[in-house]
């Protein structure tokens, strides 16, 4: 299980995060749900060790994350695929790879690995020896998806993986989140489109102003007219 516990964040004396908790269960995938500036992105910044919280704690498995440094809580377990992709531009798709894995010292376990990931996603086998930053937006997201599992994560952070994707390729990634997620990865996700997040996510969370103000399945999360109006449409647009 993960745990976040009261955790404050802040950007000088501008609160990002103002004691937030929630739970992740192992083998599920969470969703946090909430509008632009709610402090989404902040939290998994927190979580990832980028941002350093005022309080709080942050536990997978028991053991503390909360003031370990970026490369520490990547060797702990857990990966964070960021929002807009961020892959290497000037790297090949297997250099990307490459860096995911760079703790490694396994050589031949990343060889495999790399093969495992070009197996996932074929296109970018194709795309081996490309350019990251000339790759369509879609092929970025996977790049960063593969590139975050080379490090054989327990705890797969994505940060709005639909963000700028045509639909068909928001139904490809929401179908790669599910294999992981049938493959064994524990999954906690932000993500805006919640029409496509109530097909994959086991738990719901959401995040308004730096707080957590509703927790739920996804049947609770569909019956709650106000998150209807928000991010569902009314029941009768959606009816």
């Amino acid at each position: 299980m993960f745990e976040v516990s009261d955790i404050v964040a802040a950007y000088g004396q501008i609160e990002a995060l103002k004691g937030v908790s929630l739970k992740v269960e192992s083998g599920k995938i969470t969703c946090l749900l909430g509008p632009n500036g709610a402090g989404k992105t902040t939290l998994m910044m927190t979580i990832a060790g980028i941002l350093q919280p005022r309080r709080g704690s942050i536990r997978l498995e028991g053991a503390e994350l909360t003031g370990l440094t970026p490369a520490r809580i990547v060797s702990r377990g857990v990966a964070l695929v960021p929002e807009n992709r961020l892959v290497f531009p000037e790297m090949s798709v297997r250099e990307n790879l490459l860096a995911g894995a760079y703790q490694r010292r396994d050589r031949a376990g990343v060889d495999s690995d790399i093969e495992r990931m070009y197996a996932r996603f074929p296109r970018l086998k194709e795309r081996r020896e490309q350019m990251a930053g000339t790759l369509s937006g879609g092929e970025q997201q996977m790049l960063a998806v593969a590139r975050a599992l080379m490090s054989r994560p327990r705890l797969l952070l994505m940060d709005e993986p639909s963000l700028g994707l045509a639909p068909l390729i928001v139904a490809e990634i929401f179908d790669i989140i599910a294999e992981l997620n049938r493959d064994g990865t524990t999954i906690f996700l932000v993500e805006q489109n919640a029409h496509m997040a109530l097909k994959v996510a086991h738990q719901f969370f959401l995040m308004e102003q730096g707080r957590i103000t509703f927790s739920g399945t996804p049947g609770q999360l569909a019956e709650d007219e106000v998150i209807q109006r928000a991010y569902l449409g009314s029941r009768r647009a959606a009816g």
